[in-house]
């Protein structure tokens, strides 16, 4: 999607070109291989995992963290693994992103028009608002440090990123449609004035 609103913004004139049918395909098989070899490289040593004491996990899915966190040994190399995984799949494409929204900000910034420039600005707000919800939590649940809430929280960040945010991204998508934001301005708005 970054890369998406970075050719629509910083290179209208080319966007079918270079976001040709063959493109779209390799982009869309890129992203499934990348990620069922990162299900692969979790799942494969987390399920050779040894469990003494209980093997009940206390989140709404197995999550590898989880696990880890109720086995008894031969978990190092599995952290070692989601600290790779983290790099690949979380830093990098964090920083491709924000590279590519650095750029599309300038180009916004160079449009004269303040109707363009919020037109531009209007095309990016949704995918953003969905990218830094999602890979703030996530990053919330593998980077927190283990403390007497982890118990609390850890639960609460995985929820959103892997419920909340999902649930919500077709709202904030469809909030750029005018018929949809209208629809809740009157709902929003009969709700204030019901309570005034």
């Amino acid at each position: 999607m970054a890369y998406d609103r970075y050719v629509a913004i910083c290179n209208p004139l080319l966007y079918h070109n270079i976001l040709n049918r063959k493109h779209c395909l390799l982009l869309a098989s890129g992203t499934w291989i990348s990620g069922s070899l990162n299900s692969f490289v979790i799942t494969f040593p987390v399920s050779h995992l040894s469990f003494c004491h209980s093997s009940t996990i206390h989140q709404f899915f197995c999550d590898p963290k989880a696990v880890i966190n109720i086995s008894c040994a031969g978990s190092e190399y599995i952290d070692i693994v989601i600290n790779m995984e983290l790099l690949i799949y979380g830093v990098f494409p964090v920083m491709f992103g924000l590279t590519s929204y650095i750029k599309i900000i300038m180009v916004i910034l160079q449009i004269k028009s303040k109707e363009g420039r919020k037109k531009a600005f209007s095309t990016c707000s949704s995918h953003l608002t969905v990218v830094i919800m999602y890979y703030m939590a996530a990053l919330s649940v593998y980077m927190m440090p283990p403390s007497e809430y982890s118990d609390v929280l850890e639960p609460v960040f995985i929820v959103q990123y892997s419920v909340v945010t999902p649930m919500i991204n077709p709202l904030i998508y469809s909030l750029r449609n005018k018929d949809v934001k209208s629809a809740l301005l009157r709902l929003l708005g009969g709700k204030l004035s019901n309570e005034q």
